[in-house]
């Protein structure tokens, strides 16, 4: 007769800490599943949306880490978490040309309706980005500007609180937050690159025009604004000649695209050579390294420093 009462007694805590798992995980997905869909289409957006959102917003990488901007087309599996967004904040200014034809049933912002996009300069203006095909006049790489990137900021949290008003009063601190780190990279940069001997600094894409204009020195570039053209020996033997003129001691190239001729460039002219982020994208060794955008900004400002000589 014990020996039932004690299976019995058993049995009871069995089932008791069944239920409770039960109930457990019943409330995980249903917590889970009444989060809102945020989905974003570039790092500089999903940096912005983690800041002002961690907790309260599930957010879909449109964009995943280590893959290049310029070359992106998403899958299937991808288009349809999109369907399920209950809001898709893309960069626009023909940086994602598989939008078109796609049509949204959440909402969607196109950044680029609100930020303020610089026209390409005559001697750029030839090369198109590989992505601008109904705007190529204009820069796309917007996010480069931190007053640009304010307004972003502006924008998404005005949105997220639209979509969950409950949590405005998170999204209003955590956008101050942000702004106010935007506001301090600015200073960083100002006075980092106040007094410096150089004022060019020579990259294989030109995607810093709105670091260049606003901080006082020139891009020369490889490929103009696409990444994947292919430059002339013309245009390789005027670099090489303007590096040799100006004493540049370093040239850049990105993580996304080949380094091979600027590395053929810089032995032949014995300059050293770094990668620039222009935060398109990051790769994944910098995502495993939890690397933002303030972070990369700063590590660019470093690089900018020694490049252009300032002091």
């Amino acid at each position: 007769m014990k020996d039932f009462k004690r299976v019995f007694f058993i049995l009871g805590i069995v089932v008791a800490l069944l239920a409770f798992y039960i109930s457990t995980q019943t409330k995980s997905v249903q917590t889970k599943s009444t989060k809102p869909i945020v989905a974003v289409s570039s790092f500089a957006l999903y940096d912005i949306v983690t800041h002002l959102a961690p907790k309260s917003v599930e957010i879909v990488n449109i964009l995943p880490f280590g893959v290049d901007a310029h070359s992106f087309e998403p899958t299937p599996k991808l288009m349809a978490s999109l369907e399920r967004s209950s809001l898709v904040v893309y960069s626009g200014a023909g940086l994602e040309p598989w939008i078109d034809g796609f049509v949204f049933k959440s909402d969607t912002i196109d950044m680029s309706q609100f930020v303020t996009l610089k026209k390409l300069s005559g001697s750029h203006s030839h090369h198109q980005h590989a992505h601008t095909k109904h705007q190529s006049n204009l820069d796309p790489h917007y996010w480069l500007d931190f007053e640009n990137m304010k307004k972003a900021t502006e924008v998404v949290s005005q949105a997220l609180i639209k979509l969950d008003v409950k949590n405005r009063d998170i999204y209003e601190q955590n956008k101050k937050n942000y702004i106010k780190m935007l506001e301090h990279l600015d200073s960083s940069y100002i006075q980092s690159l106040n007094s410096c001997k150089k004022d060019v600094i020579i990259t294989n894409h030109n995607a810093f025009s709105y670091l260049a204009s606003r901080y006082g020195f020139e891009v020369e570039a490889l490929s103009g604004l696409s990444p994947e053209a292919q430059p002339s020996a013309k245009q390789i033997a005027k670099l090489m000649e303007h590096i040799k003129e100006d004493g540049i001691k370093t040239i850049f190239f990105e993580s996304f695209v080949s380094d091979k001729v600027i590395n053929a460039i810089a032995k032949d002219v014995k300059v050293g050579v770094d990668t620039l982020q222009p935060l398109g994208n990051i790769t994944k060794d910098e995502a495993q390294k939890g690397m933002g955008y303030e972070q990369i900004m700063r590590q660019n400002l470093t690089k900018l420093q020694k490049a252009l000589e300032c002091h």
